[in-house]
């Protein structure tokens, strides 16, 4: 570990390209749309341009070299694109990919592109002692041919001169943080757990994160709820950055709720002496001040300006604060006028722990883009409720695009745009295509890629991106015509069409391509059946992950579908809780799609009966909106002395806050909340003690059979897995499991669950149950209180 002081005497480590945006970026953010240009074409016009190199010119050139200033010595280092000889004269030649016309390029080049270019020439004078260099910069159109060319010539005495103000102008922000990093290891050293006491099995779980981090491997831990599993995954993290294992945690979850536990326990460690930078990353169109899609230096004022002042905004909340919820994000971005969704995410490349959705880490079109290797291979990922990084990770890794909007771009852009239209009408012909191919079934399933549409949306892009880059005569006239719809439709179906490519760029034997041909509408979707070698690739880079959730049941499963190496650990910590502290009842109704009819009234009397005999507050949950919406009405036709609250579809999060509100102790009558399995309420929700004194789980969870899962089944089935389970009942128990689950959440706590669905009582949902919820009495009539019957297995 890192001794106290000795931070202050090491050197610090930057690559060349952060160190002249730090110092050179300026301007404006432009643009609901930026160019999107893919890594793939940048390299590509890279290679084009370096295959015109002599044969005594170098290309991908690593530099590396050391500056003093103010007693601290900067090692730099980086990769220029080429070493080129022009006229007898050494030159660097720094290459550079743009869907801008070339006429537009800014003046002579951009001043950061200089900059990056005097750097690395800087560095090659120094190593091979030139007494100057020539520099150049060959900005390249993506998907064209166009080159434009500029060329400077310094000394080295320039070069030099340059190199010192680029270290002038990033030390104080450096020296910033070397000395938060020396104030956050010292606090890491005397952190003590930020609880009196372990929990049962919490010193068991974070004992097992810092092995499975000090080893480099990942770790997949079924934790039961309530023991306190974000605290027991934190601690340990921290821990490891205190020992230099790691420098860096992400906190990564698919609900809100989830990541407010992880902000409220790094608040508890914090009171406890930790200082470490942690930022909460918050979805663009939650913490956008404006409309998102006024995202454009035009529309926004905090978008204007905004890389003229982002480094004063970092620096300044990087020194005044350490938990950086949404609330200080907005305070701070509200002080400088800056962007509070682009300022967050470069207060997160600053910061000792991040806070944030799945899509951050593991999402391609999503995820932290600047951050670097180096920086991967010391953070460690801790992945909350794991279990719904499943489905999570099979959208990500999947896209699709439908017919209507390239015939509503083929009309829109008849006048605009005669190149859009005509790119728009090849797909749309290529959709009524496969509309007439298919339609006797209606759908199909294909085991390839569907080659000639991705070669027909390849030239729509390119065309796309060029109208959409020449600002596409988007100006508050357009806007306030039908032509600033037009463009809209055109951006939204850029990024579809554009996802499809990069998807089709990963399909492999776990794809296929699944489609839809309806009357008017044709769908055809890149479908990833197994996201688990894609979830793998996305958490190499980094030292170790920790996959952690009450459900991960199976484990097999999970360790499957998530991606598990042979080498990392598998975890199993027993439920803290006691069996008397639950009292399970099944209803063995068939609530099966054919008899839900039948099983309503039973329903209705069981939660009639539930109303008189517990006086408390009930959640009650349902396998979809309409059957709720059934049991609902019925319920609320007969006199029953109860309170109701209701979820529907789409509900923001003050609605959701205010549900939840309404569970409070000491009410004088039942309160029955009905909600849907698998919604927000059935997971992530903590209430605690007597704000919560029932749940009933109606139904096993089974996600409704349709095309798309029955792929799935027949999938696995060929890959020697149990097709079913893995399509259906290992996701639909996982809900039943999560929605359960919100009635104990401490040691203290007691309630009633109860079962609707005979299934419960057959395999293979008898097995997937908790030990704790096995043995139960079985309620052979409606009424809660009437003739109950021991029932065990």
């Amino acid at each position: 570990m890192t001794g106290t002081g000795d931070r202050m005497k090491e050197p610090i480590h930057i690559s060349v390209r952060p160190l002249v945006e730090y110092v050179h970026r300026s301007g404006s953010i432009h643009s609901g749309f930026r160019s999107n240009s893919s890594m793939l074409e940048g390299t590509r016009v890279h290679q084009v341009i370096q295959k015109g190199y002599k044969e005594h010119d170098r290309k991908e050139v690593y530099l590396r070299t050391e500056i003093h200033y103010q007693d601290t010595l900067f090692m730099i280092e980086g990769r220029c694109d080429g070493l080129i000889e022009l006229d007898g004269v050494w030159t660097v030649d720094e290459i550079k990919s743009t869907s801008l016309p070339l006429e537009d390029t800014q003046g002579d080049g951009q001043p950061v592109h200089w900059a990056q270019a005097f750097l690395y020439a800087y560095m090659i004078a120094r190593e091979e002692q030139h007494h100057s260099m020539q520099v150049q910069l060959t900005y390249v159109q993506a998907h064209g041919e166009d080159i434009r060319r500029f060329r400077r010539e310094l000394s080295f005495a320039e070069l030099e001169a340059f190199a010192q103000e680029m270290i002038a102008g990033y030390a104080p922000y450096a020296f910033l943080l070397r000395a938060h990093a020396e104030q956050r290891d010292a606090s890491i050293a005397m952190l003590d757990f930020p609880f009196d006491t372990y929990r049962s099995g919490q010193r068991t779980l974070a004992g097992s994160v810092y092995k499975t981090i000090a080893e480099g491997v990942s770790l997949f831990a079924k934790a039961p709820t309530g023991i306190g599993k974000t605290i027991s995954t934190l601690f340990p993290a921290i821990k490891a950055i205190g020992e230099g294992l790691v420098n860096r945690v992400y906190y990564v979850t698919a609900r809100t709720t989830t990541r407010a536990a992880a902000e409220e326990a790094y608040a508890k460690m914090q009171t406890q002496g930790l200082h470490m930078h942690v930022v909460t990353l918050t979805a663009k169109d939650k913490i956008c001040f404006k409309d998102e899609n006024d995202c454009d230096a035009g529309a926004c004022s905090m978008c204007e300006g905004y890389y003229d002042r982002i480094n004063g905004a970092v620096s300044d909340i990087l020194a005044n604060e350490t938990l950086m919820t949404r609330t200080v994000i907005e305070h701070y971005a509200r002080k400088h006028r800056v962007c509070p969704f682009e300022f967050s995410l470069d207060v997160a490349y600053a910061s000792d722990g991040i806070i944030s959705d799945y899509n951050y880490v593991f999402d391609p079109r999503i995820s932290l883009k600047r951050l670097l290797e180096e920086h991967k291979r010391k953070g460690v990922v801790l992945v909350d409720e794991a279990h719904n990084l499943v489905e999570r990770g099979r959208d990500m890794f999947s896209a699709e695009m439908q017919k209507s909007p390239f015939l509503e771009l083929k009309r829109e852009f008849k006048l605009l745009s005669p190149e859009i239209a005509a790119a728009a009408s090849a797909v749309n012909a290529h959709m009524i295509t496969l509309r007439k191919r298919y339609a006797d079934t209606g759908k199909a399933v294909e085991t390839s890629s569907p080659q000639e549409m991705l070669e027909l949306l390849a030239p729509f892009v390119e065309a796309a991106e060029r109208e959409l880059v020449s600002g596409g005569g988007v100006s508050d006239a357009h806007r306030a015509s039908g032509t600033g719809a037009a463009y809209a439709l055109l951006l939204e179906t850029y990024f579809a069409a554009q996802n499809m490519l990069r998807i089709a760029a990963l399909y492999d034997e776990r794809y296929v391509t699944y489609i839809e041909a309806g009357r008017s509408e044709v769908r055809v979707k890149l479908f990833c059946l197994d996201p688990s070698h894609l979830l793998g690739q996305a958490i190499k880079g980094y030292r170790s992950a920790i996959y952690f959730s009450a459900t991960l049941t199976p484990l097999a499963y999970y360790r499957d579908m998530l991606g598990a190496k042979e080498e990392d650990y598998t975890l199993q910590v027993p439920s803290p809780f006691h069996q008397e502290q639950w009292d399970v009842r099944l209803l063995p109704l068939s609530i099966r799609y054919r008899d839900r009819e039948r099983s309503k009234g039973a329903i209705v009397d069981m939660l009639a009966g539930l109303a008189e005999e517990l006086k408390g507050n009930v959640l009650v949950f349902f396998p979809s909106y309409p059957y709720l919406r059934e049991v609902y009405e019925e319920f609320m036709s007969r006199d029953v002395l109860a309170d109701t609250l209701v979820q529907s579809p789409g509900m923001t999060e003050p609605e959701r806050d205010r549900f939840l509100e309404a569970f409070q102790p000491g009410q004088e009558r039942t309160l029955l909340g009905f909600a849907v399995l698998g919604g927000v309420f059935a997971e992530g929700v903590d209430l605690p003690g007597d704000r919560l004194k029932g749940v009933v789980v109606v139904g096993v969870g089974l996600p409704q059979i349709g095309a798309e899962r029955d792929v799935l089944r027949e999938h696995f089935s060929e890959q020697g897995r149990n097709g079913f389970n893995y399509a259906y009942v290992y996701p639909g128990m996982n809900k039943v499991l999560q929605a359960g689950g919100r009635l104990i959440r401490t040691e203290q706590d007691e309630g009633l669950l109860v079962l609707v669905d005979d299934r419960f009582a057959k395999e293979p949902y008898a097995s997937l149950l908790p030990e704790e919820w096995r043995s139960y009495r079985l309620v052979e009539q409606a009424g809660l209180g009437k003739e109950w019957t021991d029932y065990e297995f």
